[in-house]
């Protein structure tokens, strides 16, 4: 008498292509790839704008300047560098910053001792810093040269879209567009656009999303790093325009450093076994992450300001 089983054959799984697709790829990647979508539209739905840029980092700002940072000017070229590098990591959970978290998931327990699990941690964010500095300075330098007459210095205020305001929509549309696709390569729904380079330079994906971290400011509306923007513009100085930009960025990269060492000294051991036991849960990790952040990405910077100006429905939570 034969006995009937319903267990699934294995997954045959494809050669790793890059650092974020292991080739361990799940069958139910169309409802992964829902989940990740409908959690970015829910983040930007709730996301409060208010408690993140005032409550969170001006509060903290002020409590690390001594000084009101919103009003206090800024006094000359030192303290440039220390507002820049202060309200770095006081807008750190800004919502610009919250697409580069969607990096934390393939990050995290990848090392059995604690030493190995240290070393894990902080390589990575060296190779973030070595793709975050060359795109914050350049545009630093770039502020500093001719800051007074980009789209980003300007104050105009109306109800179309201004040159400032697409100039965000743009940045932020184009790092959203980059995590839904690293989202999409890690489920193998589409091939994986890192392979190549990869080959050659494995770190490359992480380069990319230090690249990503530097292009925040190029769109951030972040009413701290305008201040920042609008002092490094007005100086026509280029090294202080990429000292202080590549210090804004710094500081977002400490409290992601900070993240990284907290998950995986308190849940890496345990995460890594789990992971270790079916490869795929790493795919399925690192795709919804990079879904959920790049979705959020482009409904919060594209469609809901889109919203604000008029042009189409959004719906806003009571708090917004």
């Amino acid at each position: 008498m034969s006995t009937l089983t319903t267990t699934e054959p294995p997954l045959t799984p494809k050669s790793p292509t890059s650092l974020f697709v292991n080739g361990w790829f799940p069958r139910r990647r169309a409802l992964i790839f829902l989940i990740g979508a409908a959690g970015g539209f829910l983040l930007s739905y709730l996301w409060s704008a208010k408690l993140a840029d005032q409550d969170i980092g001006f509060t903290s700002a002020d409590a690390m300047l001594g000084h009101t940072a919103s009003t206090t000017p800024i006094g000359g070229v030192v303290s440039g560098i220390v507002f820049a590098f202060v309200t770095g990591l006081a807008g750190s959970f800004t919502a610009c910053n919250v697409a580069v978290f969607g990096a934390v998931g393939p990050l995290v327990g990848r090392a059995e001792s604690r030493r190995t699990r240290l070393l894990h941690t902080l390589r990575p964010v060296g190779w973030l810093t070595a793709g975050m500095i060359p795109v914050s300075a350049a545009y630093g330098a770039l502020v500093g040269v001719a800051g007074t007459r980009m789209p980003q210095y300007s104050t105009k205020a109306g109800h179309g879209i201004t040159p400032r305001t697409a100039q965000s929509m743009i940045a932020f549309g184009l790092v959203g567009g980059v995590m839904i696709v690293m989202g999409l390569a890690a489920l193998g729904i589409v091939s994986d656009p890192l392979a190549k380079v990869s080959r050659r330079y494995p770190n490359a994906p992480l380069i990319l999303m230090g690249a990503l971290v530097g292009g925040f400011l190029i769109g951030r509306p972040y009413p701290l790093f305008r201040k920042m923007f609008q002092h490094a513009a007005d100086s026509h100085n280029a090294l202080y325009g990429a000292m202080a930009f590549t210090l804004q960025s710094v500081g977002n990269i400490v409290v992601m450093a900070v993240l990284f060492l907290l998950l995986s000294y308190g849940l890496g051991g345990r995460l890594q076994r789990r992971l270790a036991v079916n490869p795929t849960r790493t795919s399925i990790l690192t795709g919804a992450a990079f879904l959920v952040a790049g979705f959020f990405t482009v409904f919060y910077w594209d469609v809901k300001v889109l919203h604000r100006l008029n042009y189409i429905w959004f719906p806003t939570a009571p708090w917004n």
